[in-house]
């Protein structure tokens, strides 16, 4: 709109209220002929200010945009900058439209179930996927909670956290045997979106394969021990066999019983891992002492240490303790700490610590070893990873210690914090969640 309608609307005024004055002196009534005039201006005014409602009520009205009304001066200005105005936001109603219709058709097209939810965790709108995988009725679930239509315990502890890092396996609400992977974005004032994908054929093929591992390891463990327990008979009674024996036997035999030795040490691993993939992470809870659990490990991995003297201290000063199973704890830390002296040299130093910090629960192993790269860090919990096969030839690891400990510290809601540099050694923390946490009372 154009700056011209002022002086139109000045000049308009002042014809009006010339006219009037001159009216009123050449009739001596110039009060009557100025409030005539003011009175006229006014009428004329309103007349316009009707026409624009009753337009602006047909367009609200009509599917499509009606032709403003004709007009002259300000107010011509104003019924076509507002016509100009609307034919603007049709426009962008319409960009507006074709994006919202590409999108619905996209999330139509997909096998996941997409779900939006509101700040109050309301659902808003979901994708015909999710009335198949997760059993959503329109127009009946709209504005339902959607922990009231998934009730699952976890789902509920997972949704309302605002960290969604990593993703979480569940039955299904429509099917038991059906497992789902749910995946959340957060977005906005506490809006949420949900996508779920029916993960029920991973989930088989990965317990087909844990059922074969778990199987085969059970299988060769009473083969190995029947050849663990010959080698060593023959090892100690070599002198007693009737020829004398080939130079190289002792060596053999030595190699052999190792070879065996580690086998062995890697079957039990395996079914170690077996067992915390298939049990039940609820059983056995009981509170943990962590003081007594550290000096246990802390006691052992000086055995383990031997003539390197390696100097392991213990830094716990509160009485918290973990809800938890003290047997896979154990295990878990003594793979840490076993780790760390591995690769931490003769006279190293390594620190066994717990506090609790801001209602989480830390319990930190540290060394001063030979660290590693940071790329190594992401994959140090993967089965049989290895940063240096000679590194892992000359500690005689399995290659499982760490694939234990991330599957015993989730079974305990916990995460494992690694932070290492080569020659600086390095730092595993096992954070523990305030749930997970007892106090003991004043």
């Amino acid at each position: 709109m154009n700056q011209s309608w002022h002086i139109a609307v000045l000049k308009r005024l002042v014809l009006l209220l010339g006219g009037a004055l001159a009216i009123g002196l050449l009739t001596e009534q110039i009060t009557l002929s100025l409030l005539i005039a003011c009175t006229i201006y006014l009428a004329w005014t309103l007349r316009n200010v009707f026409r624009l409602i009753s337009w602006l009520d047909s367009a609200a009205e009509s599917a499509d945009i009606l032709e403003p009304p004709s007009g002259h001066g300000l107010w011509g200005e104003l019924f076509d900058g507002m016509y100009r105005l609307m034919r603007k936001q049709e426009r962008a109603r319409s960009r507006l439209k074709a994006v919202i219709n590409r999108f619905q058709e996209s999330t139509t097209a997909l096998r996941e179930a997409v779900v939006f939810t509101n700040g109050q965790g309301q659902i808003e709108w979901w994708n015909p996927a999710a009335e198949h995988i997760l059993g959503l009725r329109n127009p009946h679930d709209v504005g339902q909670l959607i922990t009231n239509l998934i009730r699952h315990p976890r789902f509920a502890c997972y949704y309302e956290q605002k960290s969604y890092g990593e993703p979480l396996i569940l039955p299904s609400p429509v099917s038991s045997e059906k497992k789902l992977h749910y995946s959340i974005t957060l977005y906005g004032p506490e809006n949420r979106l949900l996508i779920v994908r029916d993960n029920t054929r991973i989930h088989q093929l990965e317990q087909m394969t844990k059922d074969f591992v778990a199987n085969v390891s059970h299988e060769l463990r009473t083969p190995l021990t029947v050849i663990t327990g010959y080698i060593e008979t023959l090892s100690d009674n070599i002198s007693l066999l009737p020829a004398p024996p080939i130079p190289v036997m002792p060596r053999a035999l030595d190699q052999m019983q190792s070879q065996a030795i580690r086998m062995a040490n890697t079957i039990e691993d395996l079914l170690i891992l077996s067992k915390l993939e298939t049990a039940d992470s609820q059983q056995d809870l009981m509170p943990v002492s962590i003081a007594p659990l550290l000096e246990s490990v802390a006691n052992d991995a000086r055995s383990f240490s031997g003539n390197r003297n390696h100097n392991i201290t213990i830094d716990c000063k509160t009485d918290t303790k973990i809800l938890g199973n003290s047997k896979e704890l154990q295990s878990a830390i003594s793979n840490i700490v076993f780790n760390a002296v591995k690769y931490t040299p003769d006279n190293g130093n390594i620190r066994l610590k717990w506090n609790v910090e801001l209602n989480n629960g830390y319990l930190s192993v540290k060394d001063d070893g030979i660290g590693m790269e940071p790329q190594h860090i992401p994959r140090l919990t993967e089965r049989f990873y290895r940063i240096d096969r000679s590194r892992h030839a000359s500690t005689g690891g399995t290659g499982l210690g760490l694939a234990i400990v991330k599957h015993v510290l989730l079974r305990h809601d916990a995460t494992l914090l690694v932070k290492s540099r080569p020659g600086r050694g390095s730092s595993f923390t096992c954070q523990f969640p305030q749930s997970r946490l007892l106090r003991e009372a004043a």
